[in-house]
């Protein structure tokens, strides 16, 4: 007797997506489990980030259906997704350079925890928060930079605050924008183990163009191609398919 599969984290099935005469994803399947680091890697202008887009709620897909962990979302306001337990960082760094480290990860907390604006309302007394702020101060370990103002943090390190308050609302879904996109080496390998850190307990998808990044972090490997995706498997077999070697990865990864 066969066991039933898991439901999967996120379930694309034939979506679409067209801007004027121009279709930009072409009848997407993406399957990523629970628990998995799912990799999108292809070429620039495959649609990568228009796939992000509609997963996370700021597009609206033209056909096909999306589904985190069964639930129908497509179309859905992000600010919904979210509230599902699916978060997302982006392609450009996105914090309030004023604010310091710590007020970026409470604000994102008082959100996250349904605290609204209120004048009579003390932030400092909330205890719930002041507690989940410095828990992910600590998962990514920005703790002794707290009281810095988030804008004069290094690259890395302001990319590593935005993974902070992508994970704030403690969602069990996250999706990541090219992490690790402009870095020194130093940097890259700092993020890359935060990111295997914070992706523990966690399903992870990520778009990312450093192929050693890739094949490090991901358990499966999806390769989307004029807004196809064209394989997904496992980094041993992607590396060894043709197909993928002759539309993108080159004889580099061979």
């Amino acid at each position: 007797m066969n066991e039933a599969r898991p439901v999967p984290a996120i379930e694309l099935a034939g979506v679409r997506k067209s801007f004027g005469p121009m279709e930009i994803i072409r009848g997407v399947d993406l399957v990523v489990a629970p628990g998995e680091r799912h990799a999108v890697i292809g070429p620039n202008g495959a649609g990568k980030s228009t796939l992000f887009h509609l997963i996370s709620g700021h597009y609206r897909p033209d056909g096909g259906t999306i589904e985190l962990r069964g639930e129908d979302i497509a179309g859905m306001p992000p600010q919904l997704i979210n509230r599902r337990g699916l978060s997302r960082s982006f392609q450009v760094t996105n914090i309030f350079p004023r604010l310091s480290v710590w007020e970026n990860v409470r604000c994102a907390t008082l959100w996250a925890m349904g605290h609204k604006y209120a004048f009579w309302k003390g932030v400092e007394r909330l205890d719930e928060v002041r507690r989940r702020t410095e828990e992910i101060l600590t998962e990514i370990d920005l703790m002794d930079r707290a009281d810095v103002p988030a804008g004069v943090l290094t690259y890395g390190e302001q990319r590593a605050l935005e993974i902070g308050l992508t994970i704030a609302g403690s969602a069990d879904v996250i999706l990541l924008d090219e992490p690790t996109a402009g870095m020194s080496h130093a940097e890259v390998e700092r993020v890359v183990a935060l990111i295997r850190k914070v992706s523990e307990n966690r399903t992870l998808l990520m778009i990312e163009h450093d192929m050693h990044v890739v094949f490090d972090l991901a358990d499966r490997i999806s390769v989307l191609v004029y807004g196809q995706v064209i394989a997904s498997d496992t980094p041993e077999r992607i590396k060894a398919n043709a197909a993928v070697q002759q539309a993108y990865l080159g004889t580099e990864a061979a």
